[in-house]
């Protein structure tokens, strides 16, 4: 008679797989995927199973191979300066346009200012973050801080951030934090004010 705590333990471990493939960061893919591999290894060991163990160790190991890659500083991203008005940001808003209403839900494309600065993330011919701004003394007041959901590790606010002080760039500052955002501003630095607002030194 099979343990029902066994099976669980089985049941827990596949959701959990099945889960980490809904994923569109890879990073929380690995994650999930790592611990729902974990988790079956020791439901295989448990009914005996051997050759399922040793798979799912190897998809253990696996993931935490990936994880120590993608944590250091080995990718390569180039910032760009765009314009307000260009095609291809107007193409990229359109394409993204319902997670970043998700995720910055007082942002308006047709609001964009004629001054507004935007910086452009690309990883080879990738698009992975955009950054646009309205000049405040010498840095910018932000209205969008976008990373695509696979480079969604911070990583694209790393190079970024690097990059703008060569742009004349010094220093970043939210009126109004985005509570999807907040855990993202927290890790890059930001120091948050008694008004809901958050700043960060470039230099």
């Amino acid at each position: 008679m099979s343990n029902p705590w066994i099976e669980a333990i089985g049941y827990v471990g596949s959701g959990l797989v099945l889960i980490s493939m809904l994923m569109s960061s890879v990073v929380k893919l690995r994650i999930i995927n790592l611990a729902g591999s974990a988790i079956f290894t020791v439901y295989a060991l448990l009914i005996r199973s051997y050759p399922t163990a040793l798979m799912n160790v190897c998809l253990v190991g696996i993931n935490l191979y990936h994880l120590l890659h993608m944590s250091k500083p080995t990718r390569h991203f180039d910032v760009y300066e765009d314009r307000a008005d260009s095609a291809w940001l107007a193409h990229f808003l359109e394409h993204y346009r319902e997670d970043i209403a998700k995720n910055f839900p007082d942002f308006r494309a047709e609001d964009l200012r004629a001054d507004a600065r935007v910086f452009a993330v690309m990883r080879d011919s990738e698009a992975a973050g955009v950054l646009i701004g309205v000049p405040e003394g010498d840095g910018l007041t932000v209205a969008l801080d976008y990373a695509t959901p696979v480079y969604r590790d911070c990583s694209v606010g790393t190079a970024l951030y690097a990059a703008l002080p060569a742009s004349g760039v010094h220093a970043l500052t939210l009126h109004h934090v985005p509570e999807t955002h907040a855990k993202y501003i927290e890790r890059m630095g930001f120091t948050a004010g008694a008004d809901g607002s958050a700043t960060r030194r470039l230099d």
